[in-house]
């Protein structure tokens, strides 16, 4: 079974200040992770994933997540935050085993 959680309701930051949004996940096999940002009247857009290889991820607008195994986490961050960041962040979860599906969970 896949889960994800952001324990988080909602995360509130000064403009300028770093920003990190909670996930942590559990899988059976080994985790593909991803971000996704829906911004206000917009459809879901892709930010990053993890699959493989080094354990911070770069993805779009500045943000990053990084992969923790031991505390089988994938916050993702940006260093100074914007205004226009302001939107719902999804964190989910693949099973690399065969026919496993997702999950995934949203939050402000």
């Amino acid at each position: 079974a896949q889960l994800v959680t952001q324990p988080e309701d909602q995360v509130t930051v000064a403009e300028g200040n770093p920003l990190t949004v909670k996930c942590t996940y559990s899988v059976s096999g080994n985790p593909y992770l991803f971000w996704y940002v829906q911004c206000p009247n917009q459809g879901l857009q892709f930010l990053l994933k993890y699959v493989t290889g080094d354990n911070l991820v770069k993805g779009s607008y500045g943000f990053e997540a990084e992969f923790n195994k031991s505390q089988t986490s994938f916050h993702l961050k940006k260093p100074s935050a914007l205004v226009s960041d302001s939107a719902l962040y999804f964190c989910a979860v693949r099973d690399t085993l065969i026919g496993a599906a997702g999950g995934a969970e949203h939050k402000l």
